[in-house]
């Protein structure tokens, strides 16, 4: 009978399981093979079907081009300061909300607001904020007497990196809030009362108890938030188009893709992008332990 019982929870699983596998082989799969195949042909976008077979040269093409070491280093200045930043204020932000302070229920709706904006409405209300001639920005800026004329931000060789990096930490930091207090609220109160009633400060309490147990809400905050850095396009394009000062590997490859009609140099682009963000995962999840961190969460 348990045998019988068994074999029907298997057939349920996949009768369960076979849609979700045939819709991520059309969306994910299919398209990421039609990729990986044109990376080692000449196509071009306005015919794909007409190709001839180059090996390994669009791969060679875009590693000895300047462009795509220039978007690489933008990509890690953007992915490194813009994380590490968040990180901070949502690792602040969730202690802070996690107490019980008046309006705490207010104040966790009102700070999912700008995570809630699509990326590219986010990103026309800072280009329009930060506008030389117009933005309310300047406008106060000039009012307290900090600059006597508009500065063009996104114009800026020298400011749209960190005009970049500002806009996406306002956007996302509400992200890291959110998997932050979500590991703070599976930390068992009672700890934090016996070491209170032990005498111990709040910060060794912080430093060796609730940062040792946030470690693996902390490593999976990261890990999602640098894989999404690392292919960043859509801020950035919006803000700058291909400013080469914010050009990241996605907007590189975007640009050989489309622009230049490339669709075998672009596609080797795009597969350079994925090797990217697929190292960057392994190394993360071996860096912090995520998936023995994970199995002790659980214990």
């Amino acid at each position: 009978m348990s045998a019988r019982l068994a074999r029907r929870d298997h057939l349920a699983a996949w009768l369960f399981l076979v849609p979700v596998i045939i819709v991520m082989l059309l969306v994910a799969v299919w398209p990421l093979g039609r990729t990986f195949f044109f990376a080692f042909t000449d196509a071009y976008l306005d015919d794909p079907s007409v190709y001839s077979m180059v090996g390994i040269a669009n791969f060679l093409d875009v590693i000895n081009d300047r462009s795509w070491w220039v978007a690489v280093r933008n990509t890690m200045v953007f992915t490194v300061i813009s994380v590490a930043i968040e990180t901070v204020l949502g690792l602040a932000i969730a202690l802070l909300i996690n107490e019980a302070i008046p309006g705490r229920g207010l104040v966790r709706a009102a700070i999912l607001v700008p995570w809630a904006i699509p990326v590219v409405v986010s990103a026309k209300i800072w280009e329009w904020m930060l506008n030389d001639q117009f933005g309310v920005l300047n406008k106060i800026l000039i009012g307290l007497g900090f600059i006597d004329h508009g500065i063009a931000w996104t114009a800026s060789s020298s400011l749209i990196m960190g005009v970049v990096i500002f806009a996406d930490v306002w956007m996302t930091t509400p992200f890291m809030v959110l998997l932050i207090l979500a590991g703070l609220q599976l930390i068992s109160p009672e700890i934090f009362e016996a070491a209170e009633v032990d005498g111990i400060p709040a910060w060794k309490r912080f430093w060796s108890i609730t940062l040792p147990m946030l470690r693996p809400a902390i490593g999976v905050a990261v890990l999602f938030r640098v894989l999404d850095a690392l292919r960043m396009f859509d801020l950035a394009y919006v803000m700058a188009a291909s400013n080469e000062n914010v050009m990241t590997v996605s907007i590189y490859a975007r640009d050989r893709l489309i622009s230049f009609q490339e669709l075998g140099v672009g596609s080797a682009a795009s597969t350079w992008v994925f090797l990217l963000v697929a190292l960057a995962a392994i190394i993360i999840i071996g860096a912090l332990r995520l998936d023995r961190a994970s199995g002790e969460l659980t214990k």
